[in-house]
């Protein structure tokens, strides 16, 4: 399966697409050089097949490439950071407590 991700900043999310259709998205709202990830979702169709946390791998690498500050307020996003603890930096350090990271 072809997979790519593209940022789409006039919609304010990121998309995953699965050999070029919409698979699914993550959405964001960006604000004082940090970006809040508010919502994930993958089509049910394509669920377990690990396109979510791709997305939002490619997303937060995304985020680090711009130096923002990564809010993560969607659960999944939240989830996804605390099994992957290379990217708890991401999140400002006063905040982590506030997200169990």
């Amino acid at each position: 399966m072809d997979l790519q991700v593209a940022d789409h900043p006039d919609q304010e999310r990121f998309e995953i697409r699965a050999d070029g259709e919409l698979a699914g998205f993550a959405t964001y709202h960006l604000k004082d050089g940090g970006i809040a990830f508010l919502h994930t979702e993958i089509d049910r169709r394509l669920r377990g097949r690990g396109l979510g946390g791709q997305l939002i791998k490619s997303s937060l690498d995304a985020a680090r490439a711009r130096h923002l500050a990564v809010l993560p307020y969607c659960p999944f996003v939240r989830r996804w950071i605390s099994e992957h603890p290379s990217y708890a930096d991401l999140v400002p350090s006063d905040r982590r407590r506030h997200f169990s990271i």
